[in-house]
């Protein structure tokens, strides 16, 4: 075991010689020559020679390993009682028969295909089989509505489209299939196929000539043998919000992300061969592509896949059920998962009715932890909880503490420290490294390590703008915070729009999108206020049209389910604010920044160009009387 001091200056010592050897971790058609190449792409691509397949990565080399019995993919659904295991052998079968029946439809290598589905095997299924081909799966959040897919639709053109009838949520059944058909009507581009997954809970009907079965269609179809790509080509692309409201399509490269996530189960989590690790996220979110599918299969870990939420399926106790029943090892999940368990049962009494002694160590991302949650938790677990900061950008963590050696020291409300292949610094606005402790720009000197986001899908120019130009020679994470004396880093929030509902980054730059399209809305800003559960949770302002004279709560209740069709539940929006003016600068600029500052209650930054500073008081007031609302 190599304590984390000693793993960095490895690193630090000859980077180039790092990734050598942690390449060897992977079954190269083609080893790599060269491991970096600084001259292409928007920084430079690694292992740009090199020849391989995820799949047979993830899968087959384990059955030639004599690994093929070795449980694969446990799906354990709280929603319908079942759990269904695939061993390596039986995820492998069933990820070439449904390659061969993509390719039955004419999908090939570089090829897109978007994946809209539920917590099921068959999410994951789909993943490795595009991967089989060499095709680029683009998988949308399930919880999104037809116009944010349809959106993705028209920003990959697949060819074929995965979906599921229906996904499961406590107490209902959220019908996908005509989610999917409205999207295409709104979808410019037109793809030649859809396989559905008929789930018995709502089976959808299916037009003829366009959409499949998509079990029958694996049932029939021939297996696909893996095809080998190039170590550049793009795995799949996982759209993420931008500042502008506009989803930005990041790519994920073959060889440097199995690479980076085979590297990170030894290093950061500890584990090794038949452990047993469980990422309570979805396959939505870049979370669930890199630590539900493809890390813990490189590794030739078990991987859980849960179907259900931390509380209400059906109580607090869900998480220590599904750890005692499959022996769990590592817990990968986000705070507010925590937050609401401890919000029922906050001693965990309902702990103790379970034997966790698998259990070695939880992990935390998605959202800065908070330091009260974290210190519960270790408390009441006796376990290390380990919070880790990283982006859909990066695919693995930037920072954390490391399960490989020595664990640094448990600090709460920090991320842990770099991984080898990061080196963080908190710049000032220009550019210029800050001392230990000082606050500032979160920044990633390049070049970015393997793993991480090589470009956005078909805009290199973009890339370069929204990450590379406001920093020469480092990458801008669009976070703000400090490094500490001892190279911890503290990520203290958001330099942009983008919001963090329950571990889900939301663009409020989309939602004012939604808000302005009203017939009665002049003008809006949407912010994120604090909240003890989810984090943070959306807040609507908006000032009416002059004429306007409709009674205010019927139209915020209509901005309110605007939201919900356009977006999403999974954006939680459910606050709206009617008020008579936005606080701007002389120039029109809606200050969303004092916006934030008064739904924190705390000190308010006015700052000189302010157009009207009595503005704020009125806001003021306006924000408490929804506090008191909320508190009664």
């Amino acid at each position: 075991m190599t304590d984390h001091g000693s793993l960095y200056q490895g690193w630090r010592d000859d980077p180039l010689g790092y990734w050598r050897e942690q390449a060897s971790r992977i079954a190269w058609e083609t080893a790599p020559s060269e491991v970096f190449d600084a001259a292409a792409g928007p920084y430079g691509r690694w292992f740009p020679d090199g020849r391989l397949n995820t799949s047979y990565n993830c899968l087959d080399r384990h059955v030639e390993a004599g690994a093929g019995d070795r449980p694969a993919l446990v799906w354990d659904s709280a929603m319908t009682g079942e759990v269904v295991t695939h061993t390596y052998r039986e995820l492998r079968d069933r990820v070439a028969k449904l390659a061969g029946a993509l390719a039955a439809v004419g999908v090939g290598r570089g090829d897109r295909v978007v994946i809209y589905m539920p917590m099921v095997p068959e999410a994951a299924i789909a993943m490795l089989a595009c991967a089989r081909l060499g095709a680029v799966h683009s998988v949308v959040f399930g919880g999104f509505a037809s116009s944010e897919l349809a959106t993705r639709i028209d920003a990959t053109a697949p060819r074929v489209v995965i979906a599921a009838s229906c996904g499961l949520e406590p107490g209902r059944v959220v019908e996908y299939k005509p989610v999917l058909d409205e999207a295409l009507t709104l979808a410019r581009h037109r793809p030649e196929a859809c396989f559905v997954l008929q789930r018995p809970q709502a089976p959808a009907e299916l037009m003829a000539g366009r959409d499949h079965d998509l079990l029958a269609a694996e049932a029939a179809a021939s297996p696909h043998d893996p095809v080998p790509v190039q170590a550049t080509d793009p795995l799949y692309i996982l759209h993420t919000s931008g500042t502008t409201g506009r989803p930005k399509g990041i790519v994920r490269d073959n060889g440097g992300h199995a690479v980076a996530l085979a590297a990170s189960i030894p290093t950061i989590f500890g584990l090794s061969e038949g452990d047993v690790y469980w990422a309570a996220s979805d396959v939505g979110w870049v979370v669930g592509h890199s630590y539900i599918v493809y890390a813990p299969l490189l590794a030739g870990l078990t991987s859980v896949m849960y179907e259900g939420k931390p509380v209400g399926t059906p109580d607090a106790a869900a998480f220590w059920r599904v750890i005692e029943r499959h022996r769990v090892n590592v817990l990968f999940t986000a705070p507010t998962a925590i937050r609401a368990i401890r919000r029922q049962d906050p001693e965990l009494d309902l702990k103790a009715e379970h034997d966790l002694s698998s259990l070695q160590a939880v992990f935390l991302a998605g959202e800065r932890c908070d330091p009260p949650t974290a210190i519960w938790l270790q408390e009441q677990l006796d376990r290390p909880v380990i919070d880790n900061w990283w982006q859909t950008e990066t695919g693995w963590p930037i920072t954390a503490r490391f399960r490989g050696g020595e664990l640094t020291p448990f600090k709460p409300g920090s991320g842990g420290r770099p991984s080898p292949g990061f080196e963080v610094a908190a710049l000032d606005d220009l550019g210029s490294p800050l001392a230990a402790g000082e606050t500032g720009n979160l920044a990633i000197r390049l070049p970015l390590p393997p793993g991480c986001a090589p470009t956005l899908w078909g805009d290199d120019e973009g890339y370069r703008t929204s990450y590379l130009e406001d920093f020469p020679g480092w990458y801008r994470t669009g976070d703000a915070g400090r490094v500490d004396g001892d190279g911890d880093v503290w990520v203290l929030g958001r330099t942009d729009d983008i919001i963090n509902v329950a571990g889900h980054r939301l663009s409020t730059g989309a939602m004012e999108e939604v808000l302005a399209a009203h017939p009665d809305v002049a003008e809006c800003a949407v912010i994120g206020a604090p909240d003890p559960l989810k984090g943070e949770l959306p807040t609507g302002l908006v000032v009416l049209k002059t004429g306007a004279d409709r009674d205010p709560a019927a139209i915020a209740g209509e901005l309110v389910a605007m939201v919900r069709e356009r977006i999403g539940a999974v954006a939680s929006f459910r606050t709206v604010l009617v008020v008579d003016q936005l606080p701007k600068t002389r120039s029109g600029k809606i200050l969303r920044r004092t916006l934030r500052d008064l739904a924190t209650g705390g000190p308010v930054q006015v700052p000189p160009t302010i157009e009207d500073p009595d503005v704020v008081d009125r806001l003021r007031e306006a924000f408490g009387a929804v506090e008191a609302q909320a508190a009664r």
